[in-house]
C-alpha cells in the first residue's frame, strides 16, 4: 500500500484552516441560524428535473427523481481507516461518488495503486478506461501514474497502453 502524503497533508491543512478561521466559524453559525429560522423546508420539496416529459402524458412538467441511496457505511469506514483525521464532511461525498461508480474493493485498489479515492481524478481515470493495475505499467521511461501526475490526459494513456498491447501481441 502506498502512502499518499499529499492528500493527508491537504486534509490536515484543511482541518487546521477551518478550525481556527473566525470568518468560517461566523459564517457557519449564521447559516445554521438562518436554516433553523427558515420557514421553507427543503425536505418537503420533491426533487425533479424541469421540462422533462412525463411518461405517456406528453406534457412538459416536473418529472420526479428518486432520492439517492444511502451511503454504504463500509465505504466510510474504509476511508476513515486510511485517513483517521479526515472530517466526515470530506469523506461522505467521496464515499458517495465511489459507491455510485464502483465497488469498495475497486476504491481500495485505486488507493493501493497510488490514487486516493478522495482524489476525484480517480473517477476520471476510471471513466477513461484505466484500471488500478494500469497505473504501474510503463509507458516509455515513466509509469502511467507518473504520466498522469505530470498532466498527461487519461485518454492519451489509454491509447498508448492499447498500442503497446497490440505491439506486444504481434511480437
Amino acid at each position: 500500500m502506498r502512502d499518499d502524503r499529499a492528500v493527508t497533508e491537504l486534509v490536515r491543512q484543511w482541518q487546521t484552516e477551518r478550525a481556527h478561521d473566525p470568518d468560517f466559524v461566523e459564517i457557519s453559525q449564521i447559516a445554521s441560524e438562518w436554516l433553523a429560522d427558515s420557514s421553507v423546508s427543503t425536505r418537503s420539496l420533491t426533487p425533479g428535473i424541469p421540462g422533462q416529459r412525463v411518461a405517456d402524458s406528453g406534457a412538459r412538467s416536473w418529472s420526479t427523481i428518486s432520492a439517492p441511496a444511502a451511503i454504504d457505511p463500509r465505504f466510510i469506514a474504509a476511508m476513515q481507516k486510511r485517513l483517521p483525521d479526515a472530517p466526515y464532511e470530506l469523506l461522505e461525498p467521496a464515499a458517495s461518488c465511489w459507491q455510485m461508480a464502483g465497488s469498495l474493493l475497486e476504491a481500495q485498489q485505486w488507493w493501493d495503486a497510488g490514487i486516493s479515492p478522495l482524489d476525484q481524478r480517480a473517477l476520471e481515470y476510471r471513466a477513461a478506461g484505466l484500471s488500478p493495475s494500469d497505473l504501474s505499467r510503463r509507458l516509455g521511461p515513466m509509469t502511467v501514474l507518473e504520466h498522469l501526475r505530470r498532466g498527461s490526459a487519461p485518454a492519451w494513456c489509454v491509447i498508448r497502453l492499447q498500442r503497446q498491447q497490440r505491439r506486444d501481441s504481434i511480437a
